[in-house]
């Protein structure tokens, strides 16, 4: 058994097709199916039920999965450990970040930390508030920029900037002329536009509203915060955003924005793994990170 075998059923695993695994790998089909009929005779078992459409893993599969996946993330922690006796001569550091949130706080961030680190490689992976959790989870990031609450308790963080949550509503809303902080008791019969379940400030919203009996009455839902605001714009409900992603006055298609008299708050954390070694390069970009956005808070 190698270790680029375990890659090779992590891969076929998550894509459920040996033509897209093969191309992920950058190695060529037959070859991967070499490999893997090679493994499973070592093995004596099959680890995936092969149809004419997909492949999916046997509970033989699913348990080697799992191991193989804690033995890779136990390899690269080792060579980060190396690494780090090399004092950062080189490295490499994958972070996971909400798209969003992410265009906002890496462009201050990365540039700062490039320059103090040259030498590492970092590489972004944008998903989903529960995809990047499961990412953390199983050491396909090594951090992951996301905002609280999180789900997995194997997870482990820390935060790096609470920032306001205001109101959202079209211009020409009564809300609007008011000008003024906003009780959430007042929007019980609003048209809501929200994220798609999956996505952390979902659960904010919703929670908002619970908190003071009643759920929201979501009628469009998208992936992206941006379209959420344009939709708010256009008329068609309302919404929460997070302070750091309004759009400027006069901007096209820019809602009105209000403060809520309970001033809620969104907490951006990093996240990692509990137990999980934290490379020095890691620490460094955490440093860097709480740095920047310490500057930006003031």
């Amino acid at each position: 058994m190698e270790l680029r075998q375990l890659n090779y059923v992590i891969h076929i695993a998550q894509e459920k097709n040996f033509s897209r695994a093969a191309d992920k790998l950058h190695i060529a089909q037959p070859s991967l199916s070499q490999q893997l009929s090679k493994l499973e005779q070592e093995l004596g078992l099959m680890l995936f039920r092969r149809t004419t459409n997909s492949v999916e893993l046997t509970h033989a599969g699913e348990l080697f999965v799992q191991k193989a996946q804690y033995i890779l993330d136990a390899v690269e922690q080792l060579k980060q450990e190396m690494d780090d006796m090399g004092e950062m001569r080189r490295g490499r550091l994958i972070v996971g970040t909400l798209p969003i949130t992410g265009s906002h706080v890496l462009p201050l961030v990365l540039p700062v930390f490039g320059a103090m680190y040259p030498q590492i490689e970092v590489s972004l992976v944008e998903d989903t508030t529960a995809k990047l959790e499961q990412l953390t989870a199983s050491g396909g990031t090594d951090l992951s920029l996301l905002s609280l609450p999180l789900i997995d308790s194997s997870l482990t963080w820390k935060p790096y900037l609470e920032e306001e949550i205001c109101l959202a509503v079209p211009p020409q809303h009564p809300l609007a002329a008011e000008n003024s902080p906003v009780d959430i008791a007042r929007l019980a019969e609003e048209p809501f536009i929200g994220l798609k379940r999956g996505q952390g400030f979902r659960q904010i919203t919703v929670e908002l509203c619970q908190q003071v009996g009643f759920s929201p009455r979501i009628v469009f839902e998208s992936s992206n915060i941006e379209t959420v605001q344009s939709l708010v714009a256009g008329g068609m409900g309302i919404g929460f955003v997070p302070k750091m992603l309004t759009r400027s006055r006069g901007e096209e298609f820019a809602p009105v924005y209000l403060p809520l008299s309970a001033k809620p708050t969104r907490t951006l954390v990093v996240a990692s793994r509990k137990g999980r070694y934290l490379s020095k390069a890691a620490q460094a970009f955490i440093e860097t990170l709480n740095k920047t956005m310490g500057s930006y808070r003031e």
